[in-house]
């Protein structure tokens, strides 16, 4: 489990818990600047994740992924239990009660997704093109992905199946499969995209329809494009360098009338705090982060360790771009947090996590073995 002696501590990346601690600690100010009492409980979470990520970056990978069966399952029973118990917030039923604070199981999920594929296609990296073995991994991912769906959580589900899909074409997916998918698969997309804008279509509830209509024509749903539209003015109000840098003294602040602007929308807040050289600057961070969990991909001890690094890297380029799409009104809106900035405990000590676990990758002796 805590393998000391094994591990080349020449290689722990200070850098990430750096940046990791820039981007918090621009998430407490943020946060503070919308719920000026909510903050401290941000505080609280994010000294916690911390000691998460020292604890979780000297635990064996591998230790972790002998049971990814077990975390699995444990999954699966959260995201029921928050069928059949769960706490409904903004017509979302996404969160159970643990009186202390309520967890949000989508997000360990993207973790757990991670960590499950990981070691299954290691386990069966000789029969990762068996179509047999594709569809039972597309069956192994759809099940949480469904119950995560039903929560209303499209943004979750999305990201997860493009984890899935980063994952399995790093673990050596032949092109021989991958081009008939995508044959296949781009016209589906099409296809599908014009079939939940009908009326009879039965895969979207009602008000998830309209907010894909609302991008395409926002003009005839202003009531659903309310939260974007007052997003985009807030940002853009921002300018160049920011409200908060600005020589003007104003307390008039357009994120104020913005929903949830502590949490999916946080970035409205740093776009009119910051301005474009600001939010640059945020984007930049996030980027270090990606290109670190691909580099420690690249120099990982054995396959398992690459393909974790992988699903790591790919959530937060997909969550980063799902919530700053949404934001900006270039995407429908579904509401998912942006890592280390967004209140909830729930997204703040997944990310942690996943961040000591590419520590602890980049942590292990590189083998002459792949």
């Amino acid at each position: 489990m805590f393998n000391l002696k094994a591990y080349d501590f020449k290689r722990y990346n200070i850098s990430l818990v750096v940046i990791v601690v820039m981007l918090a600690s621009i998430g407490v100010f943020l946060i503070k600047q919308v719920e000026p009492d909510g903050y401290k409980r941000q505080i609280i979470g994010v000294v916690g994740g911390l000691i998460v990520v020292g604890i979780v970056s000297f635990i064996d990978y591998h230790f972790i992924c002998k049971f990814y069966i077990i975390l699995y399952l444990i999954s699966l029973v959260l995201l029921v239990l928050v069928k059949l118990i769960g706490v409904t917030h903004h017509n979302a039923k996404r969160w159970l009660d643990l009186k202390f604070f309520e967890l949000q199981p989508s997000e360990l999920t993207k973790i757990i997704m991670i960590l499950f594929f990981a070691k299954l296609f290691t386990i069966f990296e000789h029969k990762i093109n068996s179509i047999l073995f594709l569809l039972i991994s597309i069956i192994l991912m759809a099940i949480p992905t469904f119950l995560i769906l039903t929560q209303t959580d499209l943004s979750t589900s999305i990201v997860i199946m493009a984890i899935f899909v980063m994952i399995i074409f790093a673990a050596g997916l032949s092109w021989k499969i991958i081009l008939p998918i995508l044959i296949v698969g781009i016209p589906l997309f099409f296809g599908l995209f014009w079939y939940v804008q009908q009326d009879y279509q039965g895969l979207l509830s009602d008000y998830q329809q309209d907010r894909i209509l609302s991008i395409l024509n926002p003009e005839e749903y202003p009531a659903t494009m309310y939260q974007q539209d007052n997003s985009i003015q807030a940002i853009g109000s921002g300018q160049l360098i920011g409200k908060r840098f600005s020589d003007e003294e104003s307390d008039i602040r357009g994120y104020r009338h913005v929903p949830i602007a502590e949490s999916d929308f946080i970035f409205s807040v740093a776009g009119e705090e910051f301005g474009f050289f600001g939010s640059c600057f945020i984007l930049f961070l996030f980027l270090l982060i990606i290109y670190i969990c691909l580099s420690t991909a690249r120099k990982a001890a054995d396959r398992m360790g690459m393909l974790i690094a992988v699903g790591v890297g790919s959530m937060y380029a997909f969550q980063v771009f799902v919530n700053i799409g949404v934001v900006t009104s270039i995407l429908p809106n579904t509401g998912i947090p942006l890592p280390f900035l967004s209140a909830g405990l729930s997204s703040l000590i997944s990310s942690m996590l996943s961040i000591g676990i590419i520590l602890n990758i980049r942590l292990q002796p590189k083998k002459q073995i792949r």
